[in-house]
């Protein structure tokens, strides 16, 4: 299994309108070969250490590198890219095997 941690920061006041757009594409990433998980996460409430108001993390969890690596170049990921360019600030993404 693959794990994936993807820290999502939009340009400021923008999170709302990027994660709108995220959550169009979670139900075509869910129908894809090898995805166990896939959804965004932002602070909780109270949380110590913030990644802030404009960050989102994507928690993903894939079968294996393979599934991974098609869901890079999916059609509905590369339109997803295209709406979202003006939105998006920076993002850093984490592959991660389990320990």
């Amino acid at each position: 299994m693959i794990h994936v941690i993807a820290l999502i920061t939009a340009k400021p006041g923008k999170r709302a309108a990027l994660l709108a757009e995220f959550r169009k594409i979670i139900p075509e990433v869910h129908a894809e070969q090898g995805c166990i998980e896939y959804g965004p996460a932002v602070d909780a409430e109270g949380s110590p250490d913030r990644f802030g108001d404009d960050t989102f993390v994507v928690v993903e969890k894939w079968e294996n590198p393979e599934a991974l690596k098609a869901h890079s170049v999916a059609p509905h990921m590369k339109a997803y890219g295209e709406r979202t360019r003006d939105l998006v600030a920076g993002r850093a993404i984490h592959v991660l095997t389990p320990a």
